[in-house]
């Protein structure tokens, strides 16, 4: 059958569902090109110049978001930290170019780009107020994304070693007779540490310590090891509930055993237990009774009968 235009009704069916059909691709293709960010150009164009870079990139935990696949172009691969790379490959590199070059990059901006995806971890919770940002430390300050020599956290050195690049007198103090074995590898700083900030003490009467992390319950980081010594007791021991065990001891490393702030034992109990001020038994300190004759040797070590003298559930003298 023809029309009056000697085409036939199948051909003009045809061209009509043909137009139709391009018609609908460019308004798909138009949806897409407005849904996707402008400036994306996907990690393939990265690794002809960043060679070294991709090739191990694999082995990074930011790969997971390139091996999913499904991710938006704005949190896949080396755009999801520097940001649209467009402008980058136009201009054939150039850090100028780079949405996010770290290098150049003010500490409080690194930290913010790095907080798109890792805000929600509860462990970063305070990184904003935390010791190191109050100090300009940021997270390229100790870690290394794309060359970590260590297999954990993308630390910029190795274990413990990148503490020490600011905190090198702690390092001294590890190598003291007593110590916590951080040198020997035996445990690491971030066991009793959170580098990126902790929430308000409840130990120390609420003030700050550096960083330390807390344990279950809001205990101390030490009783996470220590876990005898936690509590709560019937009878406890007043300087450990409120100031907490640095009260007697370093937490790092000392000279004395046992991490004690002095080196003969019965002297650090005389910092309290000595009669000066209040220091009576009425406001909270028992003092030492004059039986203990404190020149004789079996008296100046208070342990050998105050057994239990970071809380006791029987004796209120700590005695077992």
């Amino acid at each position: 059958m023809f029309d009056g235009t000697g085409v036939s009704r199948r051909t003009r069916a045809s061209r009509g569902a043909l137009f139709a059909a391009l018609y609908a691709a460019a308004l798909t293709a138009q949806a897409q090109t407005a849904a996707a960010p402008s400036g994306f150009v996907g990690s393939n164009a990265c690794k002809t110049c960043h060679a070294d870079v991709w090739a191990n990139f694999y082995k990074n935990p930011h790969y997971q978001a390139v091996a999913a696949g499904d991710r938006p172009p704005e949190q896949t691969g080396c755009e999801s930290c520097h940001g649209p790379g467009q402008a980058h490959v136009a201009a054939r590199g150039g850090k100028t170019t780079i949405g996010h070059a770290f290098s150049t990059m003010a500490p409080k901006e690194t930290m913010e780009v790095c907080l798109t995806c890792h805000a929600k971890d509860l462990q970063k919770a305070n990184i904003r107020r935390s010791e190191h940002t109050l100090n300009g430390v940021t997270c390229t300050n100790c870690h290394s994304i794309h060359r970590s020599p260590s297999a954990k956290f993308l630390l910029a050195k190795a274990r413990s070693e990148t503490c020490y690049a600011c905190h090198a007198g702690v390092r001294a103090q590890f190598e003291m007779p007593s110590k916590h074995r951080v040198n020997e590898g035996f445990m690491d700083c971030w066991d009793c540490h959170n580098p990126h900030g902790t929430f308000t003490a409840t130990w120390r009467m609420a003030a700050r310590p550096p960083m330390v992390e807390q344990s279950a319950f809001n205990d101390e980081a030490c009783v996470k090891c220590h876990e005898d010594r936690r509590g709560p007791f019937v009878y406890e021991h007043p300087p450990t509930v409120i100031e907490g065990c640095e009260r007697c001891h370093y937490p790092h490393g000392s000279m004395n055993g046992r991490l004690l702030r002095r080196p003969v034992e019965f002297t650090l109990c005389l910092e309290c237990h000595n009669g000066g001020g209040r220091g009576t038994r009425l406001a909270g300190v028992d003092l030492t009774t004059k039986d203990h004759n404190l020149l004789d040797p079996k008296y100046q070590r208070c342990t050998t009968c105050h057994v239990r003298i970071h809380g006791s559930n029987a004796d209120g003298l700590f005695l077992r």
